[in-house]
């Protein structure tokens, strides 16, 4: 296939990581119970797409989050893959769990606003750092890697508009904490490509190095393409993502589905922008799931291109 036509853009980066989190982020609010061994074959078949980094499970409370609560049995399945694959971890309980494993990739889910921290984590977000300090520490001196993803950085449903200092002390918090990495999530879609731009200026001003921060936008608004442009031409290159478009967050219920995989790496494509990922074997793997969810995947790409002739 000829299409999109490449043609680059001057300031952008030449590779993006996707960080592909599908098989945790994706599925966590199903609420059909998805078989361990069809999550299995989702993270297998996003490995052989060309995704470096899937994002397998999350070792949280099976309470919390009934959809994943197979990490102990699904974790074993995908080992073996030769690609990164985190798992959240919220609390020193989970991380034991993850080590146990031999997971080499852990993520810590810090908020912005005090809302979301009570609503997710039931602690306020300075008790909620305080939690994740022996979670982080415990991690690095195990030689894991640790991904600090903060959630309502450009919106929250409770508080409205999260004011730019706000977010950068907490982004400064986690790295001080030890994380190697930030993905800053737009949790309810809200954001718009001049608030992005602003909440990049705003870390690298403070200090924060701009290859140590990914983002994640969900298209609640039809917005997530856009702001990752955005992003991406301040720096930025990576890029969380999920296969077909698939997620929310059960914590917050105005939160749509992530930005599509499919529809990030046709946009790169066109940039000429290297992503490592077969569109094609992606654009299937999508089709397959979203066949044992039983509806159609909600990304643009993947409606397109599975309804053009051979």
């Amino acid at each position: 296939m000829t299409l999109p036509m490449e043609v680059p853009a001057a300031g952008l980066p030449a590779r993006v990581r996707i960080h592909e989190v599908g098989p945790r982020d994706g599925l966590q609010n199903e609420k059909a119970t998805v078989p361990t061994a069809v999550k299995a074959e989702f993270v297998r078949r996003l490995a052989e797409a060309g995704l470096t980094t899937v994002e397998a499970t999350s070792f949280v409370h099976p309470g919390w989050v009934p959809q994943l609560a197979d990490a102990e049995e699904l974790f074993p399945q995908v080992a073996a893959l030769p690609v990164d694959l985190p798992v959240l971890v919220p609390n020193e309980r989970g991380l034991d769990r993850a080590l146990a494993l031999g997971a080499r990739r852990v993520a810590v889910f810090a908020s912005a606003t005090e809302s979301f921290a009570k609503a997710n984590l039931n602690r306020t977000v300075d008790e909620a750092l305080a939690m994740f300090a022996p979670v982080v520490a415990r991690a690095k001196a195990a030689g894991v890697h640790v991904r600090g993803y903060l959630s309502m950085c450009f919106g929250d449903p409770w508080e409205g508009a999260v004011p730019l200092p706000q977010v950068v002390r907490v982004c400064r918090a986690l790295l001080d904490l030890g994380c190697d990495e930030l993905s800053l999530g737009d949790t309810i879609g809200v954001a718009t490509p001049g608030q992005v731009t602003a909440l990049i200026d705003a870390l690298t001003a403070e200090g924060v190095p701009v290859d140590v921060l990914g983002v994640h936008f969900h298209d609640t608004y039809g917005q997530a393409l856009a702001n990752t442009l955005a992003a991406l031409q301040r720096g930025v290159s990576t890029v969380d993502a999920s296969a077909g478009g698939l997620g929310g967050c059960p914590y917050a219920k105005s939160a749509t589905g992530n930005l599509a995989t499919e529809d990030l790496v046709w946009m790169l494509r066109g940039l000429g922008i290297d992503t490592g990922v077969d569109l094609g074997r992606l654009v299937a793997t999508s089709e397959w799931m979203a066949a044992h969810l039983g509806r159609p995947s909600p990304s643009r790409t993947v409606r397109a291109l599975s309804h053009q002739e051979p």
